[in-house]
């Protein structure tokens, strides 16, 4: 297979392969070998890019423009770390948080906790096509329900995340399902239906492994007396009544709307404000208060303190900042040529379906790890493999499903993408505890491997059983 022409000015491979390994080398190294911040890694790694760039010729104002192009290319995530903060905060004072838990935890069966978790998070995303919304909002519920029936919050959190990255990539109302549709050039639905192939099958295997590692905790119940204990104690902070459950209702009515996010957010922000105020007793400034600082009491219950005390836009400043640097660090590698001269080199080797899908997925794993942001990770491998996929006569929808296999599942995976640092802070569980119970992504991608391999869910064009329809929906902003 040919190579694409070397554009102009861009690093050799000796160059990218210096650059891109040592901003690996500064991460793996730094996180598996010592207790310092993910921050000082990143900015090291960032240095280190900056540095090799100047090498190549690059001056100060060249890679200062790449590292502002990398952060004003995902500013719509920026955003959603602040209104996430706000609507976790907005909902524990208004008493709708307080009010889900009490009314779950006399129901909650620890055998059938995760399993029912993973289809009511799967259902959520599905149908609001947003994976930060599903996290931010069910997400904390069950992490605080599976704290209290005692269920480990690592495979609590892996549980909540795989329902959510199967929403995400599985809705036609998904920014990143549209856009990897419309970046492959393909058919929305035909996507939707050739990502079934190998979601489908993965997605049946982690419910039942799910519902298997659920078995192990069904003595975990907690006694009678520490649920009277848990739910007294709310009943005792909180008006605890269904009117409280408006917020939710709001957020999930806009969702199923097609309303954009953001004003989703701050619309059933503002209903859990006013609720706050009305029925929870709460003046403005004390709302306000929780709403910047996050909410803070002190019921004497330790495992409602650590369930309620959260939230709030300073809460997520440690995540915002990061992905800030991240993205960052993903503008000047991508700035000089440092992901395109190495993959162009991959793709020259390609020879079978398996190292073409392979090499597809690996690739949206890298450059999730170098950008930060799956949305631009599905734009760049999109763009990369395109006609990789067209000269060995597959049709589109196996790139789109491809991309989205290595972008959208991997991007929680990953500590400093805005994806993963979002699903963190918003969980409270770190992405290295919960990664390995993120089951959907550990086997949906090597089922998508062995299934090329085996020549299973292969579609050539002109396949008369698999018509491509060449008809896309337009990208009008991005839905988190």
């Amino acid at each position: 297979m040919t190579t694409e022409t070397k554009p102009k000015n861009e690093p050799t491979l000796a160059q990218a392969s210096i650059t891109f390994g040592g901003v690996l080398l500064i991460m793996i190294v730094g996180i598996a070998s010592s207790d310092t911040e993910l921050h000082i890694l990143l900015i090291g790694a960032l240095l280190w890019a900056c540095i090799n760039g100047a090498f190549s010729g690059k001056s100060f104002q060249e890679i200062r423009s790449y590292m502002n192009s990398g952060i004003a290319k995902a500013l719509s995530a920026m955003y959603m770390f602040i209104l996430i903060g706000i609507v976790i905060a907005a909902l524990i004072e208004s008493g709708t948080i307080p009010t889900i838990i009490y009314y779950s935890v006399d129901y909650v069966s620890p055998a059938w906790f995760l399993p029912a978790g993973l289809l009511f998070t799967s259902f959520m995303a599905v149908a609001t096509g947003t994976s930060w919304g599903t996290v931010g909002t069910i997400g904390v519920v069950f992490v605080g329900l599976g704290s209290i029936i005692g269920i480990p919050l690592p495979i609590v959190a892996g549980m909540v995340v795989s329902g959510a990255l199967f929403g995400d990539k599985m809705s036609p109302v998904s920014d990143t399902t549209i856009l990897a549709a419309a970046c492959a050039e393909t058919d929305l639905y035909a996507h939707i239906r050739s990502m079934a192939y190998t979601t489908g099958p993965a997605y049946v295997i982690a419910l039942l492994l799910f519902s298997f590692i659920g078995m192990q905790y069904n003595g975990a119940v907690p006694a009678s007396g520490e649920i009277d204990q848990i739910t007294t104690t709310l009943a005792s902070i909180f008006d605890v009544q269904p009117l409280v459950l408006v917020p939710i209702i709001v957020l999930l009515i806009l969702s199923f709307r097609g309303i954009s996010a953001e004003p989703t957010m701050i619309a059933a922000s503002i209903v859990a404000i006013l609720i706050a105020a009305g029925l929870q007793d709460r003046t403005f400034a004390e709302i306000f208060n929780s709403i910047q600082y996050g909410y803070s009491g002190k019921s004497g219950v330790a495992a409602i303190d650590t369930l309620l005390n959260r939230g709030g836009i300073q809460s997520m400043m440690w995540t915002m900042s990061l992905a800030f640097i991240a993205l960052a660090l993903g503008g000047v590698l991508d700035g000089l040529g440092v992901m395109h001269t190495l993959t162009r080199r991959l793709i020259g080797g390609i020879k079978s379906t398996m190292q073409l899908v392979g090499s597809t997925i690996a690739t949206g794993i890298v450059t999730n790890m170098s950008m930060g942001e799956n949305y631009l990770t599905i734009i760049f491998t999109s763009q990369i493999f395109k006609q990789s996929f067209h000269k060995m006569g597959y049709q589109r929808r196996m790139l789109s499903r491809s991309v989205e296999e290595g972008a959208t599942l991997t991007a929680g995976l990953i500590p400093w993408t805005t994806t993963g640092a979002f699903f963190s802070a918003a969980l409270g569980v770190s992405t290295a505890q919960y990664a390995p119970w993120v089951l959907l992504s550990l086997i949906n991608i090597p089922l998508s491997l062995l299934m090329a391999a085996l020549g299973v869910a292969i579609f050539q064009r002109g396949d008369s059983l698999h018509v491509e329809e060449n008809h896309r929906l337009p990208i009008d902003g991005k839905k988190l």
